[in-house]
């Protein structure tokens, strides 16, 4: 049922061969063969009638272009009479690493001994202020969205992102008004779900509700 405060539902893709240690921005690797199974054996539970991820509520899901985020998506809701609406979009993608693409965190600091990524950005990728930038633009659009539903009676109450590690974690923060660097604070899984609203179901409010729910 459509009833209750807007939600941001937020989804990291499955396990990945790069997931666990890798840095993975552009490189557009597969879900390895447990990821896949992992949340295809969960995807019941998940998404349908009165599930977390119910269509009935479902306004729209924004999708990662790189094919680990959208084989997610699939993967998820392939149950279903059919797909949910939903747009690929370059404005989830994962923090462009530049030069640290598909490197090590060891292997960074050998070049780099103090580097943070929260701080210091990736050489010829993007920079903290660049990714604050596009992922406060990611939520005033998901803001948006919520107040149409609101306040004028458009659309449905759920948004849903299927993205990735550093970017779930840079919006989580975000979201809930810190600066980009307490995202080194928050995990998030592979697979992992987190549940993004609003306190006292006020727009002005907006809360982590859930972090790593139903994490593979």
């Amino acid at each position: 049922m459509n009833t209750g405060p807007p939600r941001l539902i937020l989804v990291r893709h499955g396990e990945t061969e790069w997931s666990l240690d890798g840095f993975t921005g552009r490189t557009d690797i597969p879900l390895t063969q447990l990821g896949e199974s992992q949340i295809k054996s969960k995807a019941i539970y998940l998404v349908g009638d009165g599930k977390l991820i119910d269509t009935v509520n479902l306004n729209i899901v924004l999708i990662s272009p790189r094919r680990r985020a959208h084989d997610t998506f699939h993967l998820l809701t392939g149950h279903l009479p059919q797909a949910p609406n939903h747009v690929i979009t370059e404005l989830v993608r994962e923090w462009d690493y530049g030069d640290y693409e598909g490197l090590k965190l060891h292997e960074i600091r050998a070049k780099q001994p103090a580097w943070s990524i929260w701080k210091d950005g990736c050489p010829n990728g993007e920079s903290a202020e660049e990714m604050t930038s596009r992922v406060d633009c990611v939520i005033g659009d998901v803001r948006e969205y919520h107040r149409k539903w609101k306040e004028e009676g458009q659309g449905t109450r759920d948004v849903v992102i299927v993205a990735h590690g550093h970017f779930n974690r840079c919006l989580i923060a975000r979201w809930i008004g810190l600066p980009l660097t307490e995202g080194a604070k928050l995990t998030v899984e592979p697979g992992g779900i987190a549940v993004l609203s609003y306190s006292h179901n006020s727009l002005q409010e907006p809360a982590l509700n859930a972090l790593n729910l139903n994490a593979f």
